[in-house]
């Protein structure tokens, strides 16, 4: 879910309504057209005043206040790329399909896998031939010949002609309840979305925290918290809630992407938004999809977590709230905005809210949908029931009264592109399990650590560092769960590291990385795609961030770790 940009969500937060405001009150003031076109709106979703591009607004002309009534600045050309004339014939693409040379590399991989390394005495023909599937079909997730779900059904397919599954074994993941909890889940977030209930929670913290631009980053950042836990993708909550609103109030500070005064407020709100993203998505079992692959992974290899969304949530609050609360002051220190107060922002906040009008029945509907699927998630072990079959319950809900339709299920590709990729991989790497290929892994790696005379703590921060760097080489955090989480939960256990404990850190650290490149994760290509951030800044923010990260969870955690008993 969190692996790549949002492809079908349409949201309800236009990111003109301030600069529409705006204008409403200087129409005695000088003007200047623009181009700015606001994200596209869903037809089913409630209306908000949006700003055409013939419409005209002004920017203050101070850099150290946020003041939206001073003189014109400049104005804003963001669609300034001319659309193709159509006289011009499209040119034919004459290399179609597959990226030849990503493509001849991941599957030279595989065969020199197959067919040129030695293979381990301990391991069997047919392990060892689903292992170079395996990893063929892991290197087209790094280089990208094909579409991810594409490419997963090549190796699907492939290990099914080579015989080395049966039909039924390749398939078998295509049932595991806690893949449709995923799917289902965007289903959720689409319903933020079309409700506004999403918009209208993050502007109320605009409204309560934003006079200035640290407490506007502040009051973003708790606004996520809040959503997270009944939100659960981060790419859907940076494409769907945040960026609009963000764009509307660097827009309207004169802070446009793509330009110098990107630094002026744009810049600094993205960065915030995205390192702080990572800590929510950690802190609730339900705030990511890959947080629930987790947990169903070190199931399958023999650590159960009784009750996992309340321990979950106690092992990750204190270490991940401490995070939160350093972050916004740690990004204003290294990468300060240039404009510090932002008196205007809680009253346009006030104004959209106006315009927005009271809560609707259908974002009632959400509220309580949520909280009933929250609680079950909470208590449902209590109660005997799963936390698939809650949010059913929850999509169940949805649909009859109407906040939802059919039509919005099956125009969430993303949804259905992960139901595909996602159980061929988590397939493969159950199969690898079964077939003794992670147990030898990880007894290899466990006798090399050992022949350090390593303690196990020792050996737990070498395995988590190396987990969370080898993500350089990743574009999803799903895929680096379905990857290589087994394997690394493997290593742990044969390295004296108490299973919980390592089942539990490794989900953190899966969500911590999704901050370190413009690449590592969904939101990381919706926040970058903004246009504020240039990429020299994104690799030194996110490797100083994930350096602050590992301290605080470190440090912070293992004493709270060992205050919960879980070592």
């Amino acid at each position: 879910m969190e692996s790549f940009a949002l492809h079908s969500l349409s949201t309800t937060s236009s990111p003109t309504f301030f600069l529409h405001h705006l204008h409403h009150h200087r129409s005695s003031r000088p003007i200047f057209r623009s181009q700015f076109s606001p994200l596209p709106q869903n037809p089913s979703s409630r209306s908000i005043p949006s700003l055409k591009s013939s419409q005209s607004f002004s920017f203050p002309s101070k850099v150290s206040t946020f003041n939206l009534f001073s003189k014109p600045h400049f104005p804003i050309h963001a669609n300034s790329t001319p659309p193709p004339s159509p006289s011009s014939p499209p040119k034919p693409n004459i290399l179609q399909g597959a990226k030849p040379i990503p493509f001849a590399i991941s599957i030279l991989i595989g065969l020199i896998v197959r067919f040129f390394v030695p293979k381990p005495v301990e391991v069997t023909p047919q392990a060892w031939q689903l292992l170079s599937i395996f990893l063929s079909t892991i290197a087209g997730l790094v280089l990208s010949p094909l579409p991810v779900g594409a490419w997963a059904f090549l190796g699907l397919t492939a290990s099914v002609v080579t015989k080395t599954l049966t039909f039924t074994a390749a398939f078998s993941a295509f049932t595991n309840e806690v893949i449709w909890l995923i799917v289902i889940s965007f289903f959720f977030a689409r319903g933020f979305v079309k409700t506004g209930l999403g918009d209208r929670i993050a502007t109320y913290f605009v409204k309560w925290m934003g006079k200035s631009t640290l407490g506007l980053s502040y009051g973003l950042t708790f606004s996520e918290v809040l959503i997270a836990p009944a939100m659960p993708s981060t790419t859907a909550r940076a494409g769907g809630v945040f960026l609009p609103i963000i764009k509307s109030l660097s827009l309207s500070a004169g802070s446009e992407p793509n330009s110098p005064s990107s630094k002026r407020l744009g810049a600094f709100l993205i960065q915030n938004q995205f390192q702080s993203a990572g800590n929510s998505s950690a802190l609730f079992l339900t705030a990511a999809a890959q947080n629930l692959l987790c947990v169903k992974l070190a199931q399958e290899l023999g650590v159960v977590i009784s009750n996992p969304w309340v321990t979950w949530f106690k092992a990750a609050s204190v270490p991940a709230f401490v995070c939160l609360l350093a972050t916004p002051l740690i990004l204003y220190t290294i990468y300060p905005p240039e404009i510090k107060d932002t008196p205007e922002a809680p009253a346009l906040a006030a104004k959209k809210l106006e315009t927005m009008g009271p809560v609707t029945q259908n974002e009632w509907v959400m509220v309580a949908t949520m909280l009933l699927a929250v609680s079950l998630w909470i208590f449902g072990e209590t109660l005997g029931i799963a936390s698939a079959v809650a949010a059913m319950l929850g999509l169940s809900i949805l649909l009859v009264l109407g906040v939802l339709d059919w039509d919005d299920c099956l125009n969430e590709k993303s949804a259905w592109d992960t139901l595909a990729w996602f159980a061929i991989l988590v397939g493969m790497a159950s199969q690898l399990t079964n077939l003794g290929i992670v147990s030898w892994m990880s007894d290899c790696v466990a006798n090399s650590l050992r022949s350090f005379s390593l303690s196990w703590p020792a050996s737990l921060a070498v395995l988590q560092a190396a987990y969370f760097f080898i993500h350089y080489l990743f574009a999803s955090q799903t895929g680096h769960v379905g990857a290589l989480y087994s394997a690394f939960l493997a290593m742990h256990r044969a390295a004296g590291v108490p299973g919980t404990l390592a089942a539990l850190a490794l989900g953190y650290n899966t969500n911590l990385f999704g901050a370190i490149t413009h690449y590592s994760s969904g939101q990381a290509a919706v926040y970058y795609g903004a246009g504020y951030v240039d990429l020299p800044d994104i690799f030194k923010t996110g490797f100083i961030m994930a350096f602050i990260n590992a301290i605080i969870w470190g440090g912070v955690g293992s004493i709270w770790w060992k205050f919960l008993g879980l070592y």
